[in-house]
């Protein structure tokens, strides 16, 4: 071998350790990836660190943990510890009602996932209409003698927001304590970010980002686990929950306003012991991001004397609790339907579960409807929802688009007669696995009524997309649709 240059053999050396090197990655990517992740998002990584190692490798080390760190998730424990506690026994407000037989069931689920009681006594009343729910919000701020919380995934003051910042303004002004969260990443997506948060200093809020990125101050945690909530509660008397942001329905997006893109929400008015489960998500919230543990003064959770009639339980969610507790939740509603389904998400991107589950439903003969949005918003999870519209058309699923330029960005789902759910929470694998969330289930006909008219609402508005439609479709887009799904599975 004399006749080799002098630099061969370090070559040869340094491609064997290479080798070694990619090998043992890979051997220990097989180990470790796999461990309580589900099999698809399992695959998913696997895939990513074989055929692009190291872009893999560091892609999952930066934001392969799909948990909270350990400190606010024993914070979440310890709330939950609270409620279980301070609420035992509540559930019989519900025993004497003539629930369907399954219900009992769904009510115990939530209870163990996230510690909230059914509570009755409670009214409930929808807003759809974008600037008019900004308006009533504020009215309800207007009316607050002691306290308001306020939580929002996304927050910026424009001309659309201002009367719900000029109202926390006053409120202040009269001295009342405002307390107010917003998502880090969320809002500083977002035109106006600074300007919002120095003239919330200015006016005297107090206010914290939740899950802010710290890098500068050596903390980390997954940048993409976000706090996805919106609610507003005012002296524990009123609550507010739904959709909907707080700030101009086109986002204040240049490309937005140039696409003419206007956000569709559903935002609902709550009055009733229900009230303290949506407060004790704000003091959930609160205490993760402060070490503060509130003690407001709040009405006892009792159904005597109530307002309404309805049935609520709260249903938080997301990467501090140790299970999907809204995914379950959805999957019991859908496999207990008997008659009719009819599901409202922008961004529909379900796991292998729920689609069993909602294609299972239409095949026993069960009515399941789908309202989504004809235009999406985000180019990847559009066409991630579309590669599924095959499978769910063939199933039986009857799929109403909502027309452009709206973004149909509501949340809920209605079950037979006399059970809802509404919230924060999209039906995708994000609000599934990394984003706080926050869920309403009410139980009552007159709630549903309610919601079912917004639904015919949308069904009057949309177009109805058949199988044959949706099989002409180009080879381009089907191509797009399977790429956009892969990328789906990495969680």
């Amino acid at each position: 071998m004399d006749w080799l240059p002098d630099w061969v053999p370090s070559i040869t050396v340094s491609a064997i350790v290479l080798l070694v090197v990619d090998l043992v990655v890979r051997l220990t990517a097989i180990a470790v990836v796999p461990v309580n992740r589900r099999p698809s998002s399992a695959l998913a990584w696997l895939l990513a660190i074989f055929f692009i190692p190291y872009v893999g490798v560091v892609a999952f080390l930066l934001i392969g943990n799909p948990k909270l760190p350990r400190a606010r998730r024993r914070k979440q424990r310890e709330i939950n510890e609270l409620i279980l506690s301070s609420t035992k026994g509540m559930d019989l407000v519900s025993a004497d009602h003539p629930w369907p037989p399954w219900m009992a069931g769904i009510v115990e689920l939530n209870r163990n996932l996230g510690a909230m009681p059914l509570v009755g006594g409670n009214s409930a009343d929808l807003c759809g209409e974008y600037d008019e729910a900004i308006l009533a919000m504020a009215r309800t701020i207007d009316g607050a003698r002691e306290y308001v919380h306020v939580e929002f995934y996304i927050m910026t003051r424009d001309p659309t927001s201002e009367p719900f910042f000029t109202a926390l303004e006053k409120a202040v002004d009269r001295g009342v304590k405002v307390r107010l969260l917003l998502d880090h990443v969320g809002s500083l997506r977002y035109p106006g970010y600074r300007k919002t948060i120095r003239y919330l200093d200015d006016i005297g809020v107090e206010w914290h980002p939740m899950l802010p990125v710290q890098l500068h101050k050596l903390k980390y945690q997954r940048p993409d686990l976000r706090n996805h909530r919106k609610l507003l509660v005012v002296d524990g008397e009123v609550a507010w929950l739904g959709s909907q942001n707080v700030l101009d329905r086109s986002y204040n997006k240049r490309g937005n306003i140039k696409r003419g893109l206007q956000w569709q929400d559903l935002m609902v008015r709550l009055e009733g012991p229900v009230v303290s489960g949506v407060e004790a998500m704000f003091i959930t919230d609160w205490y993760s991001e402060t070490d503060e543990l509130l003690e407001t003064e709040r009405p006892e959770i009792s159904p005597v004397g109530s307002p309404g009639r309805l049935e609520c339980q709260v249903v938080p969610s997301g990467p501090g609790f140790d299970g999907e507790n809204n995914l379950k939740l959805f999957n019991a509603l859908l496999y207990s339907a008997q008659r009719r389904i009819s599901i409202t998400s922008p961004y529909f991107v379900p796991d292998e579960s729920m689609l069993s589950a909602i294609t299972t439903a239409a095949e026993r003969g069960v009515d399941v409807e789908l309202f989504v949005s004809e235009l999406g918003d985000q180019a990847l999870v559009h066409y991630a929802e579309c590669s599924y519209y095959e499978n769910l058309l063939r199933a039986g699923v009857r799929i109403f688009r909502y027309p452009a330029p709206y973004v149909l960005h509501a949340k809920h789902m209605t079950v037979d007669e006399e059970v809802a759910v509404i919230g924060s929470s999209n039906m995708d694998m994000r609000s599934f696995l990394l984003d706080l969330e926050l869920t309403l289930m009410v139980c009552g006909r007159e709630f549903s009524d309610d919601l079912r008219r917004v639904e015919d609402g949308y069904r009057a508005k949309c177009t109805e997309l058949t199988l044959g439609q949706w099989l002409a479709r180009s080879r381009g887009q089907v191509i797009k649709e399977n790429l956009a799904r892969l990328t789906s599975a990495i969680q």
